[in-house]
């Protein structure tokens, strides 16, 4: 009996060897990888020498390696889930400069086709206290480095990439809403019907772009889905900005890449780490340790007065202020 269960367990180590290898050898071509054969018909006494997953050296008939090629995307770019290598796209906002002109929520809702309630970008009235100065303040996804909503997905249906973008597939989307209850910056939404489009979805369909991609800004929404701001990687992928940012008369939103230490507004460029230093640049509730890819730099030195009578706006309070009243 133990001679028969030696044998067998030189059977199972012997096709784990040959299973393992086929990760050992994929450095062989760009284009093409290599894998075990488990039915290779006869030895041909060449040998190559081949490094196993746990790092063992062992040599193996050259009969038992055939060259496969590729079934997936080979495009030298990126695909929709890994990103863009060796970037790390940060946004900076400017609370200083934004007046509640809207143009950036406008631009955001036409190229995603959202309307009303549904918009992914809203502007807040920010104030501490009634005897405190008021200030208008942007909100988008926060795009985080530890995003809880990604944890709790249950369907990998939200995802990040390597570029840092936080999207959503909304083919995977099954309407749990556990992001929605995991993000502590409250900037997602439900789409609880089909969003009333109207012409915008029309123009989509003849512009002949039916083609769902996570990334793809020209589908409507669909009803049962979660949604948000995406960065617009349609825009980033063509070298562009994203619409909130070419859309703002202030100035307030700066985009780049925190790898090169650069953002810009379209109409200056500066260095996102002496930007950060000199404005006092913060993140939101950074005790969380999410790690957002937005800073805003605080509401000193306005370069707008604050008007009220703006439409189309949200107010918020302070916590201590709603406990006080």
């Amino acid at each position: 009996m133990e001679e028969k269960n030696n044998e067998s367990r030189r059977n199972f180590l012997d096709k784990g060897i040959k299973l393992g290898l086929a990760a050992a050898v994929g450095g062989l071509a760009i284009s093409k990888i290599s894998k075990l054969s488990a039915k290779s018909s006869k030895n041909t006494g060449e040998f190559v020498e081949l490094m196993t997953t746990d790092g063992t050296l062992i040599q193996v008939d050259s009969s038992e390696i055939v060259e496969v090629e590729h079934t997936h995307d080979t495009d030298p770019k990126y695909n929709v889930r890994e990103g863009m290598p060796n970037r790390k796209f940060v946004m900076v906002i400017d609370l200083a400069k934004c007046k509640n002109a809207l143009k950036c929520q406008s631009a955001c809702n036409k190229h995603h086709y959202i309307t009303g309630d549904h918009a992914w970008l809203k502007v807040y009235k920010m104030q501490e206290d009634e005897d405190t100065a008021p200030y208008w303040m942007p909100t988008t996804c926060m795009h985080c480095d530890h995003p809880a909503c990604v944890t709790v997905c249950p369907v990998d249906a939200t995802f990040k990439r390597r570029d840092g973008l936080v999207l959503i597939d909304n083919e995977r989307c099954i309407g749990c809403r556990f992001c929605m209850a995991a993000c502590p910056y409250s900037t997602r939404v439900f789409n609880w019907d089909d969003p009333d489009q109207g012409d915008m979805s029309m123009d989509m369909h003849m512009e002949g772009e039916t083609h769902y991609s996570p990334e793809f800004a020209g589908l409507p929404s669909v009803k049962g889905t979660v949604d948000k701001c995406d960065f617009c990687p349609h825009a980033i992928d063509k070298g562009e900005l994203p619409h909130c940012v070419t859309a703002c008369p202030n100035g307030v939103f700066y985009f780049g890449d925190k790898y090169e230490d650069t953002v810009t507004n379209g109409d200056e460029t500066l260095r996102l780490s002496k930007l950060l230093k000199d404005k006092d640049g913060y993140r939101l509730m950074e005790g969380l340790g999410t790690k957002p890819s937005v800073y805003y730099l605080p509401p000193v030195n306005r370069l707008v007065d604050f008007e009220e009578g703006l439409e189309n706006y949200t107010e918020f309070r302070s916590v201590e202020s709603e406990e006080e009243s």
